[in-house]
């Protein structure tokens, strides 16, 4: 499944894009801006099917919420990153990206759902589906523990999201040698 690479990489390609965006001491807008962010929702959208995967291969209730929870924090990245493009495009410099980020951040409820909270919650299903899948012994245990170790990485540093990327490539290689069960041995979905 070549999603399982694909997406991680275009989240690595979104964070040297954003390292080279902000050589200038600035980030946004510009070509590095609009392309790092292109290339974050094109992972994004990789995402979906890799998480569908993860979840026929686990089933049940816990695997059903996990899925659930990738899925919501996706989406909320997708807007995020929706929102931060066409500010881009709206603003002709930097300095006035601000008040824009500031207006769409003043709607009631758009900084928990779009930027602070409910995003972590791909991280979160993520690294559900991945440690059923370790409980079940289709992954090693390893897999899981670097899920985590990708999602903290980028809260030291925003420059390490390559990084971060690098070892969610090397999460989910195990998961392309797991086999879908037979539909008579399908775990249950709820």
């Amino acid at each position: 499944m070549r999603s399982l690479v694909g997406a991680p990489l275009l989240f690595a390609a979104y964070g040297v894009a954003r390292i080279i965006d902000g050589l200038d001491g600035s980030r946004g807008p510009g070509a590095a801006w609009t392309i790092g962010h292109l290339c974050f929702l094109a992972g994004l959208i990789l995402f979906v099917p890799v998480m569908h995967r993860l979840w026929k291969l686990t089933g049940g209730a816990a695997a059903t919420a996990g899925y659930a929870m990738g899925l919501a924090g996706a989406l909320s990245l997708a807007v995020q990153f929706t929102i931060d493009l066409v500010v881009g495009f709206l603003s002709a410099d930097h300095e006035a990206m601000g008040p824009r980020f500031e207006a769409v951040k003043a709607v009631p409820g758009v900084d928990p759902l779009v930027y602070t909270v409910v995003p972590q919650v791909f991280y979160v299903g993520l690294l559900v589906l991945t440690t059923l899948l370790a409980a079940r012994r289709s992954v090693p245990w390893w897999s899981p523990a670097l899920v985590l170790a990708q999602a903290v990485i980028p809260l030291v540093s925003k420059d390490l999201i390559p990084l971060a990327a690098a070892l969610l490539v090397l999460a989910l290689a195990p998961v392309a040698r797991v086999r879908t069960p037979s539909p008579s041995r399908a775990p249950a979905m709820l």
